[in-house]
Order: C-alpha cells, then structure tokens, then sequence
C-alpha cells in the first residue's frame, strides 16, 4: 500500500514539474511576442527568398545565409518585444490582451526581462554580422525604431505613434534581402514601403475594436484622440496608398500584379461598403482580419510565383 502511496507521490511530482515547465514556456513566448516575431519572419524570409531568385544563387547552396538571417531577425525582433514589454508593465494591466502578461501578473522579475531583451538583442546581431553588415545596421535601425522612437518616445504623446511605429515594421523584408544583397534593389524598397503602408489601417482597425483599453491606458491611438469618422477616412487613404505598390514590383509577373491589385482594391472596397454597416466595431473587426489575410496571401504569393 504505501508503495502504491509513493507511486501515486510520484507521477503527480512529475505531472506538476511538466505544468511548471510549459507554463514557463508560455510566458517566454508572450514575453517575446512570439505572435509579432512569427509575422515578421514571414517577411524577412520572402525578401531573402526574392534576392535569392533574382541574383540567380541557389537556396540550397546559402543555406548558412538563410539560417543567421531567420535566426538573427528572429532574436532581435524577440529582444525588441521584451524590452516593450519592460517598458509597458506599467500600463498592459488596464488593457484585455496584455494584462495576461508575466510582466502584469509578477511572474517574472521586470530587470530580467530588460536583461533578456538586451541579450537577445546582442545574439541576433551577432547572427545577422554572419551575412552582411548592411543587414545588421538595418536590423539594429529596425531595433531602435521600435524600441526608443516607438516604445519609449512617441507611444503614450504622439497621435502619429502608429505611423512612427511602422518603421520597425517595415525594415524586416529589407534585412532580409540585404543578407544576400547589400545593394537594395527597387524591389526590396517596395517590400518596405509595402509592409509600411499596411500597418496603419492594421493598426487602426484594432485600435477602433479596443479603444476604451487605450483610452484607460492614456495612449493617444487615432480613435482615442480623433474619434472613429476620422480614423475610418485614414484607414482608406491608407489602403488607397497601397494601389500603386505592386506597380513597382513587376518583375514577379503580370498573375502577381492582377492578385495584388485585386487584394487592394478589395480591402478599399470592404472599407467603402463598410460605411453602410452602422456598427463601426464590426467594420473594424472586418477590416482587421482582412489586412491579416491580405499580408499572409500576399507575401506567400511573392514566394510562390518565384517557382512557377
């Protein structure tokens, strides 16, 4: 009897030092955002690919280049997100999707969390040294966008903090061309551009679905500050913005140029035909999973073409 006793003992020591280990697990990832750092190596991995195809190297043959950038980008985006997350403890506790975080619950000891950031930071420079020094200054640029001009600056006084924001946003496909191919090519500026352009209608969507948490945050998101007519109005002078871009990007095919285009002149007409629904969260909601979409479908066509 007892031994069953010291059985039973056991497998529940075991049981709990699993639980321990995944919940320690779970908050490494919401500390690192790995939602944002899975987005962004979507990015940097099709401007990789694109100067890949259009210098004529083989993919298998730089594999090496292909693992520091994914990995560096990966470590500096991560670091970034931590150090946001040190940053804004003070705050992500009055807003739903952040009071979660080990940095609002205590879990975790705030300096560590800096020293994590800074570390993982120190590493994917390190990994991104290993391509071309082009691709870590723009991938330590992309750092301190986020980091001081988004995070610690314009975040909680500027009403443009969503647009400042977007230079961090928009720097991934450009590291990753510029670890094959330092000498940026009209396309991997239109990458940037592109990636630029879509985040503010992103952004202000989901700002519109949350604005009572940023109000109560005292963050001046555009709906915050302008209210929901102004914030609709850039959304699409956004979207409108996006129009030309894919004209830029001829090289991948007239079938790319056709979906692209059909892409933009969707989410132009989605917000346009938005304006009949009364509710303007669930025009909101409507145009935020379309510019999730929209960015998945079009970054994997860019690759998709590319092999046809």
């Amino acid at each position: 009897m007892s031994n069953s006793k010291a059985a039973i003992g056991n497998g529940a020591t075991s049981l709990d030092s699993v639980s321990e280990k995944t919940s320690v697990w779970k908050d490494f990832m919401a500390l690192i955002k790995i939602g944002i750092v899975n987005s962004n190596l979507i990015t940097v991995f099709t401007g990789l690919w694109l100067a890949l195809h259009f210098s004529g190297l083989s993919f298998l043959n730089n594999l090496d280049i292909v693992f520091f950038t994914v990995a560096g980008s990966a470590l500096i985006v991560a670091g970034s997100c931590a150090i946001n997350n040190y940053v804004d403890r003070d705050i992500d506790h009055l807003m739903e999707r952040t009071k979660s975080r080990p940095t609002v619950t205590g879990k975790v000891v705030p300096v560590k969390v800096l020293g994590l950031g800074i570390l993982l930071i120190g590493l994917g420079t390190l990994f991104l040294l290993f391509t071309t020094i082009t691709a870590t200054v723009i991938g330590l640029l992309g750092v301190f966008s986020y980091v001081f001009l988004y995070t610690l600056w314009s975040k909680r006084q500027l009403v443009s903090n969503t647009i400042i924001g977007s230079i961090s946003g928009a720097v991934p496909p450009l590291i990753g061309w510029a670890a094959v191919d330092a000498n940026l090519d009209v396309m991997a500026w239109a990458l940037f551009v592109l990636m630029f352009v879509w985040q503010p209608p992103h952004f202000y969507a989901l700002a519109m679905r949350r604005v009572k948490e940023y109000k109560a945050a005292n963050i001046p998101m555009l709906p915050v500050v302008k209210g929901f007519k102004t914030t609709k109005i850039h959304i699409l002078l956004w979207v409108a913005v996006l129009l030309p871009i894919p004209f830029f990007l001829t090289k991948l095919g007239i079938p790319f140029l056709i979906l692209a285009t059909v892409l933009n002149l969707g989410w132009l007409a989605l917000g346009i035909y938005g304006y009949k629904i009364k509710d303007d969260i669930k025009w909101a909601k409507l145009m935020f999973v379309y510019s999730l979409q929209y960015l998945t479908i079009i970054f994997v066509a860019m690759v998709i073409v590319t092999l046809i």
